[in-house]
């Protein structure tokens, strides 16, 4: 399993649906840009390109082998190709410097014979007798001026070089009346098109090599580990908060912590407090919970950590507790995070004594032992916060006085949740491990990344810790079936019913 996930780790899967969506989530930025680079190629090509012009002559090969005076010989294919060879020596001979400065004395132009000869180029029609020479400038007039002394000059430089030939003119130069470049409509759909191009391109290579796990596909990717449960965005319904906003992302600073606009805190995350479907997505979580232990034991010990932090470990750890005691399981949660400790917050409780300090004998089991009461709702269950934040969590966590602890605690509960550190920050989940029955992972959707992920399955593998699954959490309601329409349709019709059941026998 170890070396297939590795294999897909390491390999590049390009999910052409998955890249459409991308584009399509940021069609508005591709039209944006394809506009921009589009007005930007129009002015750029009306300010900044200098618009040149050009003017034409055309000249009929004379070869005296086909036409002698007035009498007219009959014409072979051998005088056709002969007449064709001659074209390119009358370009060359337009190309000689003494050509070209007859040219610029008899046009009164001022420019050398390489600024001339550039402006000016001459090739045959379709591969017949008959050859253009065309002059480009950004004076249309003065490209007619120059054409009009080729038309003097060539046929004369002709005949005096080239005996019994000629060059007739076909066609003489006029004044153009519109440049011939640069072409506005071309360039500017042209950068448009380029822009658009890019724009796409940049997007598609950004959503295909970006690692971020964004649906449970994802997690498929790197994983053959079941997913549990999917719990849904519980602070989606805030434009001001995100699930970040609960979960302990500081990096050893103090912040202020969001809330809700309604002055909701951490505590409406459990429990509850939480929505129908997270309530529901939780208890699914319970039930496959009960269902992974074949071994009959009066008390199963159950891990839940995350490769960052960040990711909800702690709220799943407190929900799946409350969810358990629900059903009258005798449930110890256990914050095993002593370097960032956040359940005494979201349960309300006393930050110390806690776990640290029984561990170091500083307490009794009793005076670390607290209690989260909800009797409305049938849940009841014990807490030990992680106390005092020690020096040596990750010896603490490793020693024999834990495995003696937990030994302890399993004569009392049926069921003990371990809120384990984030194992990618910290070694303290490994250590924590070898006294679990079982681990759960927890994933944040649009948060956490496909290689962390792996890697943190890679460690819990390598100290071979029994991986119960993955729980996906702060996911879109509106994605999923059973949170938009199985959750709000059937359940919903379900919660009215036991409403209008439960008060309908109390006025009894």
């Amino acid at each position: 399993m170890e070396e297939k996930r590795l294999e897909r780790n390491e390999e590049i899967e390009i999910d052409l649906r998955r890249v459409f969506e991308a584009v399509m989530k940021k069609i508005w930025v591709v039209v944006i840009v394809t506009i921009l680079t589009g007005a930007a190629a129009f002015v750029g090509t009306q300010q900044l390109i200098t618009p040149l012009y050009k003017s034409k002559a055309m000249f009929y090969v004379n070869n005296s082998n086909i036409s002698l005076g007035d009498a007219s010989l009959s014409v072979t294919t051998g005088d056709l190709s002969a007449s064709r060879n001659l074209v390119k020596t009358y370009i060359v001979v337009l190309n000689a410097r003494s050509t070209l400065m007859d040219v610029i004395d008899y046009a009164d132009v001022e420019y050398s014979y390489s600024q001339i000869k550039g402006m000016i180029s001459a090739q045959a029609v379709d591969e017949t007798e008959v050859f253009e020479v065309v002059v480009t400038s950004p004076d249309p007039v003065e490209a007619d001026r120059i054409a009009d002394a080729i038309t003097y000059i060539l046929p004369k430089k002709i005949s005096s070089i080239i005996e019994g030939t000629s060059a007739k003119i076909v066609d003489a130069s006029i004044v153009a009346a519109a440049p011939s470049s640069p072409n506005v409509i071309r360039n500017t759909a042209l950068g448009a098109i380029l822009g658009m191009v890019a724009t796409i391109g940049i997007i598609a290579l950004v959503e295909i090599f970006d690692i971020t796990i964004r649906t449970e596909e994802d997690i498929d990717m790197i994983s053959d580990y079941p997913i549990l449960a999917s719990i849904p965005d519980m602070a989606a319904s805030s434009k001001e908060s995100s699930y970040g906003s609960y979960y302990n992302t500081s990096t050893g600073k103090k912040k202020k912590r969001k809330h809700h606009r309604s002055g909701k805190d951490e505590s409406e995350l459990i429990g509850a407090n939480v929505s129908f479907t997270a309530s529901e997505a939780y208890k699914m979580l319970r039930t496959k919970i009960q269902f992974s232990f074949a071994d009959e034991k009066n008390c199963y010990v159950v891990g839940v950590s995350s490769a960052l932090a960040g990711e909800g470990k702690s709220i799943t750890a407190a929900n799946l507790a409350y969810s358990l005691s629900q059903l009258n399981k005798k449930v110890l949660l256990i914050d095993c995070d002593m370097r960032k400790p956040s359940i005494f917050s979201k349960l309300g409780l006393e930050p110390a004594p806690g776990i640290s300090n029984y561990l170091t004998r500083q307490a009794d089991y009793e005076k670390v032992l607290q209690t989260y009461s909800d009797e409305k709702n049938r849940a009841v269950f014990s807490v030990i916060t992680a106390g005092n934040n020690p020096p040596n969590p990750v010896e603490l966590l490793s020693s024999s006085r834990m495995s003696k602890a937990l030994e302890k605690f399993k004569a009392d509960y049926e069921y003990i949740i371990l809120d384990l550190p984030p194992i990618g920050e910290v070694t303290d989940a490994m250590a924590a491990s070898r006294h679990t029955d079982g681990m759960i992972i927890v994933s944040r959707m649009n948060y956490g990344n496909r290689n962390m992920l792996a890697d943190a399955l890679a460690e819990f593998d390598f100290v071979d810790t029994k991986i119960l699954g993955i729980v996906a959490t702060c996911t879109n309601e509106s994605s999923k079936g059973y949170g938009k329409g199985y959750g709000r349709g059937y359940y919903k019709k379900y919660y009215k019913y036991s409403r209008y059941h439960y008060s309908d026998t109390s006025k009894k």
